[in-house]
């Protein structure tokens, strides 16, 4: 337990930082050399000297040192490994907290060449036989050796050299060069050792049965005196061999490539052994886990059933989308006797990553909306996904601000260490859209977007989550109707599903500007929708005619606002008098407007005529037509009795080419042949004026003049108008609608905000109850507003003066 656990592992130390101790930590390596010096680790270095960083299972960072690694202290059969870890909360590495551990491994016998292909580098090490030289021995011969291994040539005394065998040519690198150019090299007593990045200019790739192997074939030399030492200090480790069938990775190594055969002619198997996490595994564990290890005349193979134990599941991105990999590091160690080496013992770990496996994740709707709660469950996940952010109406927070706009997020963890996420907001909160949908059915809708981001790669994905539940909390709207002496009127009272219905009569929308031009009432509160029609007007539907009256209706349809879908409809009838339609003038004028009937669908109200078809209509809408004539014209006939003269007439439609009328309107006007009317006059004042509250709408406008005249206002491009304090600036309130003589424009009050919003604060008075704010140091003045061209109802406006201030606090100057 703690921080850091090390195992030894044969000839490999492994030290595994927990991530308990370093999660979301910036780390730095470093390593110890026997005189306490610290070494600090990057890429290069780590192959260089045999070291490996690299991420096991989830979270787990996992280092390996090499037993001949650079600063290894070696005791005998005994290395030692001492390493300096820093771990600070940022990048710049301020902060930091030191660990220091030190481990020490036993590791022998060595065989006469050891392999080891780790995941950053290849190593060999060979056994190292130099003769003694001879006491006191002086060479007076010339350097006739230098014939025979022109390669050593230019070497300095007592200096390893390196040549590396390449199809081309054949170049030799000093210990000094070759250490530059990344390439690591450690003698002890016994061994000779040279360490390989697999990025290093010499290697070479070579085909052994269709697998590739990354190779160097190298001599080493060393230059003593009369003699020169050469070791054969060939590598080669395989890059590929890794297939996938049937659920199965397939790991095939072919045994006795040429780099390291080369020289050999016969071969024997010693020892094949396999396992996982460097931990060897005995065929009934391997059997047990469903593991096959076969060893062919020519190839070692390994078969593992993807999500084995022993491997592990990472999360994956690809092209956005979430996934999983299987994740297992196999290692393999084969040694076999041959006719030149002796025993080697090869080495190969191998990290095998499956290719990526698109993973549908489930997002289950388990919302109570008895409660008024949406609560959905999004997974499941692996250990190494986090949630990070929200988006939530186009914005994005992180999960610890998502609380602000009503989102609770947790996690579930389950046993085998995956895990979900609950999201659960309230029903209520304003980015839960309500849509009607039927009766007393409304869907709730919840669509966010989660963000998450994976350990330790720091890919991320997002998953959208779209919800959506069906509660019966509808309330539509309802209506009442009625009709006065004029006019047909509905006022609808709102329900909570229809705040994006739009009113229609027919086709027609209904909007205040409709409503105005056609002389209909529409005033609407939030909470009622109030609707006045006169009887007299194109949408109005006029049903029959009667004595006792006419029927006309007003038909209403609440449309959806985005697909104008109808959702409710509402209508009103009343029967208004036939005297609504008729004017029997003291003069002999009759002025009748007859309309157009339901039933009638091709009646063309402009070819209606009365009796002598030559009187047609003065006025024409679609549903109406008005005559206005004498009743001594037209074809009217006369009656008469001993009190009343009646005049009758006839309004006709005839279809053309039929002289029978399908339309027939008969009206009659009485007037009294004989009458007295007595009349009292008496003088009276007239009564004081009274004002009834009623509905209408106003246009009004406000414009800043730039001097007392008020003939030149400023513009909107003018804006916005700089100002010195205490400088006047000269207001107009003008009533622009309705034009209506009879109308005054009194200012009630006036303030002034600090922004664009007029209920903002602070706020200060101008006017107050139509008068000057007492408590301004420079009051507000009025002007008196007098006919002119472009004023044609002085009492429509309304002028006054205000000097210029700012807003503060204390000292302090308030600005938006």
């Amino acid at each position: 337990t703690g921080p850091m656990i090390s195992e030894c592992l044969g000839n490999l130390l492994r030290i595994t930082l927990s991530a308990e101790y370093f999660e979301d930590k910036y780390l730095s390596f470093s390593v110890i050399d026997q005189s306490g010096i610290a070494w600090e680790l990057d890429e290069a270095m780590a192959s260089q000297c045999g070291y490996t960083v690299t991420y096991s299972n989830w979270r787990n960072i996992e280092f390996r040192a090499s037993a001949l690694s650079c600063h290894s202290r070696l005791e005998k059969d005994m290395f030692t490994v001492t390493i300096q870890i820093k771990a600070s909360h940022t990048p710049d590495m301020k902060n930091t907290a030191t660990h220091l551990k030190s481990a020490s491994c036993r590791y022998g016998p060595w065989s006469p060449r050891e392999l080891v292909c780790e995941s950053n580098y290849m190593e060999v090490s060979v056994r190292r036989e130099v003769p003694q030289t001879v006491k006191d021995f002086i060479q007076d011969e010339p350097d006739d050796w230098t014939l025979a291994f022109p390669e050593a040539k230019a070497g300095e005394a007592s200096v390893w050299q390196i040549v590396f065998h390449q199809p081309e040519e054949k170049k030799a690198l000093l210990v000094s060069d070759a250490w530059s150019a990344g390439y690591g090299l450690n003698t002890t007593d016994t061994r000779v050792l040279l360490r390989i990045p697999y990025t290093a200019v010499q290697i070479q790739l070579v085909e052994a049965q269709g697998i590739t192997f990354s190779a160097v074939r190298s001599s080493t030399f060393y230059k003593q005196r009369w003699m020169i030492l050469m070791v054969d200090t060939a590598v080669a480790c395989p890059v590929d061999g890794v297939d996938y069938a049937n659920k199965t990775i397939i790991w095939t190594v072919p045994k006795y490539t040429q780099p390291l055969s080369a020289g050999a002619t016969s071969f024997k198997d010693v020892l094949v052994e396999a396992g996982v996490d460097l931990h060897k595994l005995s065929a009934k564990e391997m059997a047990s886990r469903k593991y096959v290890l076969s060893n062919d005349l020519n190839a070692i193979t390994m078969k593992i059933p993807i999500g084995a134990e022993g491997g592990y599941y990472k999360t994956s991105v690809s092209s956005g989308q979430h996934g999983t990999k299987y994740t297992i590091n196999l290692f393999l160690e084969h040694q076999w006797e041959d006719n030149k080496w002796g025993l080697t013992k090869h080495t190969i770990i191998k990290e095998i990553e499956t290719p990526f496996e698109q993973v549908k994740l489930a997002i289950i709707n388990n919302s109570n909306l008895s409660a008024r709660l949406m609560n959905v469950t999004v997974g499941t996940f692996l250990p190494d996904v986090e949630l990070v952010n929200l988006t939530i109406d186009g914005a994005t927070v992180a999960v610890p601000e998502a609380v602000q706009h009503g989102y609770l997020t947790y996690e579930i963890r389950y046993a085998n260490g995956s895990k979900a996420y609950v999201i659960k907001v309230p029903s209520d909160a304003p980015s839960i859209k309500k849509e009607y949908m039927r009766a007393d059915m409304r869907a709730h809708t919840l669509n966010v977007t989660l963000a998450f981001i994976i350990h330790p790669t720091s890919e991320t994905f997002t998953v959208p989550v779209i919800t959506v539940s069906t509660v019966k909390d509808a309330v539509l709207p309802s209506a009442r109707g009625f009709c006065d002496g004029r006019n047909l009127r509905l006022i609808i009272t709102r329900g909570n599903v229809d705040q994006n219905w739009l009113p229609f009569i027919s086709d027609w929308h209904l909007t205040p500007e409709a409503a105005q031009k056609y002389n209909y009432s529409l005033r609407d509160n939030g909470t009622h929708l109030a609707i006045s029609v006169p009887f007299l007007s194109s949408h109005v539907n006029y049903e029959d005619f009667h004595t006792s009256g006419i029927k006309a209706s007003l038909h209403l349809t609440l449309k959806d606002g985005i697909t104008l879908a109808n959702r409710r409809n509402f209508s009103i009838s009343c029967r208004f008098s036939p005297s609504e339609l008729i004017q029997c003038l003291p003069n002999g004028t009759v002025v009748i407007t007859t309309v157009k009937l339901v039933g009638i669908a091709d009646l063309d109200t402009s070819l209606l005529v009365l009796r002598d078809r030559q009187c047609k209509p003065s006025l024409v809408t679609e549903k109406t037509a008005t005559f206005k004539f004498n009743v001594n014209t037209c074809g009217t006939s006369r009656k008469f009795n001993s009190t009343t003269m009646i005049y009758e007439n006839d309004v006709l439609y005839f279809r053309p080419g039929n002289d029978t009328p399908v339309y027939q309107l008969k009206f009659v006007c009485s007037y009294a042949i004989k009458q007295t009317v007595d009349i009292r006059y008496e003088s009276k004042k007239n009564p004081p004026p009274s004002i009834k509250p009623g509905f209408g709408s106003l246009a009004l406008s406000l414009k800043l003049f730039k001097e007392k005249s008020y003939s030149d206002p400023y513009q909107e491009s003018e804006y916005p108008v700089v100002k010195y304090l205490r400088e006047s600036l000269y207001f107009e309130v003008e009533l622009l609608q309705p034009k209506d003589a009879r109308l005054e424009l009194n200012l009630d009050d006036c303030w002034a905000t600090n922004s664009r919003s007029q209920d903002s604060l602070p706020q200060w008075p101008i006017l107050i109850n139509g008068c000057e704010n007492s408590e301004d140091s420079y009051r507000t003045v009025f002007h008196e507003v007098n006919y002119s061209i472009r004023v044609k109802f002085p009492q429509h406006l309304k002028r006054f003066e205000v000097r210029m201030f700012t807003f503060v606090q204390g000292t302090t100057l308030l600005q938006e």
